[in-house]
């Protein structure tokens, strides 16, 4: 997979200057068309090893809009891959653009139940899937696994060479990102913001993947505006805002979330003055098209 390297933009305006805190976005939105942000870290290793094992077909899983059914359709194609989605409910009329789109990268939507996709990480319903579909390189929902914690372990490495900071905030989802961040960046203070409501079970997530006791990290679980790939108007008028004044797209699930945290903390003064602040803007863009504004 092609990598564009990518880098941090300042962001400056009055709010910021008042409040004597550093602001700066890393646009890893830009690293890639289609296998972007941190998919493409999360997926790295995980293509890699399935090459090398042998394996022709993946299969992974994913809701209607989900970031990672679209990249991982992506890099399956531009890597000669076979690819299959299991998709969270039922087949619609008419495909929406994330679901098309995968479709147009050869991957193979396959439809079950939300109850049938609790049973998601059995060794039962993974061995039917086998026998329905023959052998496959699985990947989890989000990516997330070992593979997974080591590209972004690598992103965080990359991260930490060319910026100086004192916090880094970032959007979580799975957890992977987040655990490969903390596992690297001991030093710093990590803070991550979940994009899903109830979010609290992702402090367990977090920490079953850490290589050590870390403590240098905390996960914010107000942002969520509802759940998972769900918006209110006042988040939306939020995205419209913040682009306008700094010209950087965000989308509506993860990276708006979390900027939206990062300001109103910055608001509270929950940040040390004079301190400086890197977020991660995880791409995702694509999920832009399940909504209007």
């Amino acid at each position: 997979m092609i990598y564009q390297q990518t880098s941090a933009q300042r962001l400056k305006s009055p709010f910021l200057s008042k409040a004597g805190i550093s602001l700066r976005i890393w646009r890893e939105d830009l690293n890639h068309p289609f296998i972007s942000g941190n998919k493409w870290w999360k997926l790295k290793y995980n293509l890699e090893t399935a090459g090398k094992e042998g394996h022709n077909q993946l299969l992974t899983f994913g809701g209607a809009y989900s970031n990672h059914l679209y990249a991982t359709a992506a890099a399956a194609h531009e890597l000669g891959f076979k690819s299959i989605g299991i998709v969270r409910g039922e087949k619609q009329p008419d495909l929406n653009s994330t679901l098309a789109f995968c479709e147009s990268k050869g991957m193979h939507l396959h439809y079950i139940s939300r109850e049938q996709y609790r049973e998601k990480n059995s060794e039962a319903y993974i061995q039917s899937l086998r026998d329905q579909f023959g052998e496959f390189y699985l990947i989890p929902e989000g990516g997330t696994n070992s593979m997974a914690i080591k590209g972004c372990e690598e992103w965080a490495r990359q991260i930490e060479e060319v910026e100086d900071f004192d916090y880094l905030c970032l959007p979580v989802g799975t957890s992977g990102t987040m655990a490969g961040m903390v596992n690297q960046l001991s030093d710093k203070t990590i803070v991550g913001f979940s994009a899903l409501k109830g979010g609290d079970f992702l402090q367990v997530e977090v920490q079953k993947w850490l290589k050590h006791d870390i403590r240098n990290w905390q996960i914010r679980t107000e942002y969520h505006f509802g759940g998972y790939a769900k918006v209110k108007n006042e988040l939306l008028d939020f995205i419209i805002d913040f682009e306008r004044e700094y010209q950087i797209p965000i989308d509506p699930v993860y990276t708006s979330k979390m900027m939206y945290g990062v300001f109103d903390l910055i608001q509270q003064k929950a940040f040390k003055p004079d301190s400086k602040v890197l977020v991660l803007h995880t791409g995702g863009l694509q999920g832009r098209a399940g909504f209007n504004f």
